[in-house]
């Protein structure tokens, strides 16, 4: 087991490696980098606007050379891009993640201040998703075939053919817009500061409904689905069919033998889930309903072409869903003790 995590470590290294030389390539060839994007909002605040009734937009007149020169340098550029990228591997090896070109930030200052949004909204979903599809897939197991069984498959795959984006605008809409019962944007309420505790919880949880909603019906479909697969599996098993004959109630044989074997797949996969819940499947969520998370961040940072937050939160998150995966893997050993990795 120690030589298994030992190996598993040292690949992260050229995996991670090999993820953040590829982005970096990817981003030398983007159009419009940071000088530019600085550049032309110089040249925003410059010009007045568009030539229109014989007034001239002036932003077109350029920016002084010298002062080109002033802002690759400020930002690095002014480096041939293998010593930057070594430069960057450098700061990333002692967890540095730099500084936002435009926020004036760290970028472990950004991560922290946009962390609790997509916390919040990652627990939520990764718990309610659970709690509903894994009762429902041993439910759907038990009466496999039955109306119920049918019934469920088709509101689980609606559920899971509407993307979370699209369902979120129709909540916006209608529970939003027409009905007024939610609010459009925020966690909480521009007064959350002078409400007591109880109120405070309540706004919260009147603010997280909408968004929690368009991103747990969509996830929990493929848990739901996994459960009654693997229950399926282990009921048609022999030491099911020998529990049964020694007289052991359905109840007993169901929870006690064929769950702790039918949540293998499931448990297994529960890091990965819990990790990528906070991560991933948020960025249109956070910005439909205006949640400044991490989602909104990577969304902003690569419109901005503000490289140190997009290979700085690469970087971060890229390392947590390695370690992610190896935790995964352990839990194989963990669940089903007949699982050796020599």
């Amino acid at each position: 087991m120690f030589a298994y995590i030992v190996k598993r470590l040292l690949l992260m290294l050229p995996t991670l490696l090999g993820v953040l030389l590829l982005t970096f390539v990817v981003l030398q060839f983007v159009p419009g980098g940071p000088v530019e994007q600085y550049m032309m909002e110089a040249r925003s605040s410059a010009g007045g606007g568009l030539e229109s009734g014989g007034i001239s937009y002036r932003g077109n007149q350029g920016v002084d050379p010298k002062q080109v020169e002033q802002i690759k340098a400020l930002y690095g550029f002014d480096k041939p891009a293998p010593e930057r990228f070594i430069q960057m591997l450098g700061q990333f090896a002692r967890f540095d993640l730099g500084r936002s070109f435009f926020q004036n930030k760290d970028v472990w200052t950004l991560v922290k201040e946009k962390l609790p949004v997509s916390i919040s909204l990652g627990l939520w979903t990764f718990f309610i998703s659970y709690l509903i599809s894994v009762p429902l897939g041993v439910a759907k197991a038990v009466r496999a075939g039955s109306r119920f069984d049918m019934m469920t498959t088709l509101i689980v795959l609606v559920g899971y053919a509407i993307p979370g984006f699209v369902l979120g605008v129709a909540l916006l809409v209608i529970f939003g817009g027409q009905l007024q019962w939610f609010p459009l944007r925020g966690l909480t309420s521009a007064n959350w500061e002078e409400l007591s505790w109880p109120a405070r919880i309540v706004d919260y949880l009147w603010h997280i409904t909408l968004p929690v909603t368009a991103m747990v019906l969509g996830s929990f479909a493929v848990t739901a689905m996994l459960t009654k697969n693997s229950f399926l599996e282990e009921i048609r098993k022999q030491y099911v069919l020998t529990a049964r004959a020694k007289g052991l109630s359905e109840r007993q044989v169901l929870w006690k033998h064929v769950f702790r074997n039918a949540l293998i797949p499931l448990v297994t996969g529960f890091p990965a889930a819990f990790i990528g819940s906070f991560f991933t499947g948020a960025l249109l969520i956070e910005t439909l309903f205006s949640l400044d998370g991490l989602g909104l961040l990577s969304y902003e940072s690569v419109i901005r072409r503000d490289y140190p937050v997009v290979l700085g939160t690469l970087y971060l998150f890229t390392l947590i869903g390695l370690f992610t995966k190896l935790i995964s893997d352990l839990c194989y050993v963990w669940v089903d003790p007949r699982v050796k990795f020599d």
